[in-house]
């Protein structure tokens, strides 16, 4: 496989030979990631059909969320880490012991006898998603050149949409015929077969590079990460967002950062170089990945809410609701990647992507009690479009602008920032949900007529009928059936009038995605690797310093490294390049110990 030289690259080194496509070990390695990937990404949509058995019999059904929350959170701390130590140390070790760690956490999961435990099993799963996540789109990085990475990525994030289909309908089917255990061994063979080919065909030569693990930056950002995250999840469920639980979370949690920022400032090896974030293309990608995270999941758990409450959806049929949305995504994210791998341009898909999402959020906004579900279909399919154009690319952007040595780290930076955008976005849209809910609902029964809230109010004054059994009934049918059927409608109205201020929230979002990819620079996408330590040459001068990692680079710098960047003849000649997937037998390492590269 492809790895970083050993040596730097003598002046008049000969051009980099071009990256003519994956042979045989290199393509099995891409299927070892593919399968690392989906058994990760499954993992997360597998189990929700699932949750109301496993709190049945585990008990816990007051600490509901953690089942998820506990996997998500350990998965947001490990991403940054494990980014950077794999810049360290590698990566083929790293992503077998996440892949290892994670079936771990399903056995684990599946022999829980008790809530807690359940939750701690889902904490191990965590912490392997956090790693397998980052490191399949860091290798493919180490393998392909960004010119041709697109349709691979493209490939890889189709993944994402796969998942987001069939774990729902996976999840009910293995659930109500083999029980719900059954669904965290049934990952277990993919894994298996995921660690076999990477174990077999993975050969990047270690990483050679010097520097002390960060370990104050790791004990500063984990618990600021932690905190704030809870406070996220927490305020507006557990907690009012003004109780001062939230508030001294919130600020404990930005003193922890604040004391990482000054770490990674003085530091040699900081866990996430704070002069990556200084570069104009890396600071938008990163902003932008991170609303259209918060948008994303505003989608994919909110639409299901919005299809059961107000559409009368069965919550079995809601699992299958987002597959307009999903199939869209998937097809045009393995279109995207060809196309980018074709035409060598990827600003034009970004800038095309925010506006559909714009498109598709304000048709979400617009929906109301009465449309059909076609109106929700188109919203999904356009939302879809949206996602493939755009998601996978910032990707592909910063791993295009960074220098080798430097891109786990940047992948896990892309990839943190969504984590965050999905954690947030969820616990923020949640908020807004529920806070107008009962408003609406309330408002919307007031305005029946007067037989009908006499009625009602002598069922409220018996016991039999209140304001949460209201709420409660929205998104339980067999609730909503017993009620009266002059309420039916009032309550999906409101239901309707809430979700429009939830979908309107996102609306925002997606336009500042739109916003921040068009000032993203187009830089031209490279044919080839590059060496994890080149030194620039005299005109790119001022860029060493950033592709060094010192972090004391001033804007001019900056400036002068995108221009740097930019060219791909002055980047051939600075280059000491490791061919990933060549299949001629010129290209070889240069140390005989050392495996073939492609």
């Amino acid at each position: 496989m492809s790895t970083s030289p050993s040596q730097a690259p003598t002046a008049g080194a000969a051009a980099p030979a071009p990256f003519t496509g994956l042979d045989r070990e290199g393509k099995l390695v891409f299927v070892g990631l593919m399968l690392g990937m989906f058994v990760a990404s499954l993992s997360q949509t597998i189990v929700g059909p699932a949750m109301p058995r496993i709190v049945a019999e585990l008990g816990g059904v007051e600490h509901y969320s953690w089942i998820a929350t506990a996997a998500m959170l350990v998965s947001a701390v490990a991403v940054p880490i494990v980014g950077k130590l794999s810049d360290l140390y590698g990566r083929r070790w790293f992503y077998l012991g996440g892949l290892a760690v994670f079936m771990i956490g399903s056995i684990l999961a599946g022999l829980a006898q008790g809530f807690w435990f359940l939750v701690f099993a889902r904490a191990v799963q965590g912490l392997g998603m956090g790693t397998l996540m980052p490191l399949s789109q860091t290798i493919i990085g180490d393998i392909i050149p960004p010119r041709q990475r697109g349709k691979y990525q493209g490939i890889m994030g189709a993944v994402f949409g796969v998942t987001s289909v069939v774990g729902p309908l996976i999840g009910g089917t293995v659930t109500d015929n083999l029980g719900w255990r059954w669904l965290f061994y049934l990952t277990l063979p993919i894994g298996v077969a995921a660690f076999v080919f990477i174990l077999r065909f993975l050969h990047l030569k270690t990483a050679n590079q010097q520097g002390k693990v960060d370990y104050l930056g790791m004990l500063t950002l984990t618990p600021g990460l932690v905190i704030g995250l809870l406070a996220t999840t927490w305020g507006g469920n557990s907690y009012a967002w003004d109780s001062p639980v939230i508030i001294g979370m919130y600020v404990v949690a930005a003193l922890f950062i604040a004391a990482f920022v000054v770490v990674e400032t003085r530091v040699s090896e900081p866990l996430l170089p704070l002069h990556l974030l200084l570069r104009p293309i890396v600071a938008l990608s990163v902003a932008a990945s991170f609303a259209i995270a918060v948008a994303m999941f505003g989608a994919i758990i909110y639409i299901p809410v919005y299809a059961q409450g107000v559409l009368g959806v069965s919550a079995t049929n809601s699992g299958a609701i987002l597959i307009p949305l999903s199939v869209a995504m998937i097809l045009t994210s393995i279109v995207v990647g060809l196309l980018i791998t074709r035409l060598g341009t990827y600003k034009v898909f970004l800038i095309a992507g925010g506006l559909v999402l714009v498109t598709g959020y304000w048709l979400l906004s617009r929906l109301q009690y009465g449309d059909t579900q076609w109106h929700l279909t188109l919203a999904m399919i356009v939302i879809g479009l949206g996602l493939g154009l755009s998601m996978q690319v910032y990707t592909l952007v910063v791993q295009n602008v960074v220098a080798q040595r430097e891109l786990g780290v940047a992948t896990a930076a892309i990839q943190f920032f969504r984590n965050l955008g999905s954690t947030i976005g969820t616990a923020v849209l949640g908020t807004v949900m529920t806070a107008q809910m009962s408003s609406a609902i309330e408002k919307q029964i007031q305005s029946l007529p007067a037989d009908d809230l006499a009625a009602m109010a002598q069922m409220s004054s018996g016991g039999a009928l209140d304001a949460s059994s209201l709420e409660a009934a929205v998104l339980d049918p067999a609730a909503l059936e017993k009620l009266p059927s002059f309420l039916v409608d009032p309550i999906r109205m409101g239901m309707g009038e809430a979700m429009h201020h939830v979908f309107l929230t996102a609306l925002p979002f997606v336009i500042a995605a739109l916003v921040l990819s068009l000032f993203i620079k187009q830089v031209p996408l490279r044919d080839t690797l590059h060496s994890a330590d080149e030194p620039a040459t005299a005109p790119g001068a001022d860029a060493a310093a950033e592709l060094a990692g010192t972090g004391t680079e001033t804007p001019e710098a900056h400036e002068a490294a995108d221009a740097h960047e930019a060219s791909d003849a002055e980047r051939a000649g600075a280059t000491a390049v490791s061919s990933s997937a060549t299949a001629g037998p010129t290209h070889r390492a240069e140390s005989p110990e050392a495996p073939p590269q492609r």
